[in-house]
This record gives structure tokens, sequence and C-alpha cells, in this order.
């Protein structure tokens, strides 16, 4: 089996199991600009803030004006979820920050710090399970890949066959003045750890955006509950607590048709929603011009 270990986050020279090859990726432990160049996660374009503490406090610090993100290496999941279905934006404190390294308001930037590994399930092809308990808040890893457009996100989840499996992600985060922002990540080519994470109905794992140096976040996954050692590890495709049947389609296609093209979930929770998250706009066809 893979196994990643924290700190490095690289890739070690492992055994997968017997008769499998690794899938053909390069693993990043970042995201990066994709192939259509539309946005470009490593460009600085945040200001530092001029704390000169080693650890930065609200509300004086300029990246904490939403309030404090994490409690000791925790993300505070009680006052995110108490203002779901939308959660509090998280900003760390970036690369021109006068800050330390050490301050407490930097902690997905650093990266994975557990012990992962990447494993073959009966029915659900790869997954990641902990090697190591994981506490309640806990960053566990990024779904790191390329960072793309909107077009360029359609084109390739139009060009997919239905029996590959799809691993771009859209977010989608809801301005308090109406805007809508959109993220989208391909982790099929270039990607980390976290292209191997299944979908679950009832995770033990949350997505969050993290900004740290611009407006394009890490999607930072966090523990949503404790984990043992050996629990294999997931989080809701559709961004969601729990996948609700009709929670994640829009209704533009006739239920039987929509459910046709959809791949089933696999993820054996008693609320199993029988079907992955599915979001048709990235398949949708374009209306042509009168």
């Amino acid at each position: 089996m893979a196994e990643l270990s924290g700190g490095s986050e690289a890739v070690p020279v492992a055994l997968w199991p017997p008769g499998e090859a690794p899938p053909a990726f390069q693993y990043s432990p970042d995201s990066v600009a994709g192939a259509d160049g539309q946005m470009d996660p490593t460009e600085i374009t945040f200001p530092g803030c001029p704390c000169r503490s080693s650890s930065c406090l609200a509300p004086q610090c300029p990246c904490l004006r939403h309030g404090h993100n994490y409690s000791g290496l925790c993300l505070r999941l009680d006052e995110q979820q108490q203002e779901q279905p939308f959660s509090r934006p998280v900003f760390e404190c970036n690369s021109l920050c006068s800050c330390g390294e050490s301050c407490q308001n930097r902690l997905v930037q650093h990266g994975l710090r557990l012990r992962l590994q990447v494993f073959r399930t009966p029915r659900k092809g790869w997954g990641v399970r902990a090697l190591e308990p994981i506490p309640r808040g806990s960053f566990v890893c990024e779904y790191a890949g390329e960072v793309l457009g909107f077009p360029e996100a359609q084109r390739r989840s139009q060009a997919q066959r239905p029996e590959e499996p799809n691993y771009i992600i859209a977010v989608r985060e809801h301005l308090h003045d109406g805007r809508v922002m959109e993220t989208f990540v391909d982790p099929t080519r270039v990607g980390n750890v976290g292209r191997f994470l299944n979908h679950s109905c009832e995770p033990n794992l949350v997505m969050v955006p993290v900004r740290v140096d611009s407006m394009v976040p890490k999607l930072a996954l966090f523990a949503a509950a404790d984990i043992a050692a050996g629990e294999e590890l997931s989080y809701d495709y559709s961004g969601r607590a729990h996948n609700f049947p009709g929670a994640s389609r829009e209704h533009s296609k006739p239920l039987e048709e929509e459910n046709s093209l959809r791949k089933p979930c696999y993820c054996g929770s008693r609320t199993c929603a029988s079907f992955l998250p599915w979001d048709s706009s990235l398949f949708a066809t374009p209306a042509s011009s009168p």
C-alpha cells in the first residue's frame, strides 16, 4: 500500500497491491495553474499584515477580520457549523505578513502533517485511510490539482468516457452581495493524496475553502469528527454535511435521464443517496444562438 508521511508530503517509494499499477499522474502537494492559464493559485495578491508579534490576534490583525480561524492546530468547527449552510471565510496569514511561521493563523499552508495510506477498497477503487488517530477539527489534507476556468472544466468533463473516474470538483461560494465565486480543481493529471478520497453520505471530513496568498482558495479537508487509526477518510462531494437525495442536482433533465448519467454511490451509510453528487452544469450543452 502507498503510505504518505506527514511533513514532506512527497510520495515515498512504496509497494502498491500485487498486480496494481500506480495511477499515472504527477504528484504535487499544492494546486497549480491549469492548462487553460486562467488562474494561478501561486500568485501573491493579498497584502501582508503588519503584526510584529509571533502570533496574530483578532481584531488587530487584518487577516483575522472575520474572527479566529483555529484553536491550537484545529479548525473552530463549532463556529463554522453554527453559520451553515454557509461557512465563515478563512484567511490565513500569508508570505507577506510580518508575523512568524509559528503564527497560530498558519495551518493549511504548512501542508500534510499526518500519516495517511492509499489502499484498494472492495468496491470504490482507491481510498485513503488514517494510520494514526485524528482529533476533530484537525487539518488532514488539501484537495490539490489544476485550477481551471469553467470552459476548460466543462470541456474535460464532457470529454470523459462513462467508465472513467471524474476527479473535477466545483466549489461555489455565495458572497454577501449575491455574487457567486467558482473554483474548479482537477487532480486527474496533477494532484495529491486528496484525489484518492472517496465520497460518503455520512463523511468524517469536511471541505473548507482557505485563502492564503490570493483569492484562489486551497480546498482544505478537516476532520468533522474524531477519526480512529485505520478508518477510511471520506467527504461529501456535494460540500454538504449529508448528500440528501436531490441536493446536488439541477432539475433541467427528467430524473430518469439524469440518473442514467450519474455514478452509483457505494458508501454504505444508512442515509445513502444512491448516487454520487453530480454537477449538471459541467455536462450541460450551451444553448445555441438564435
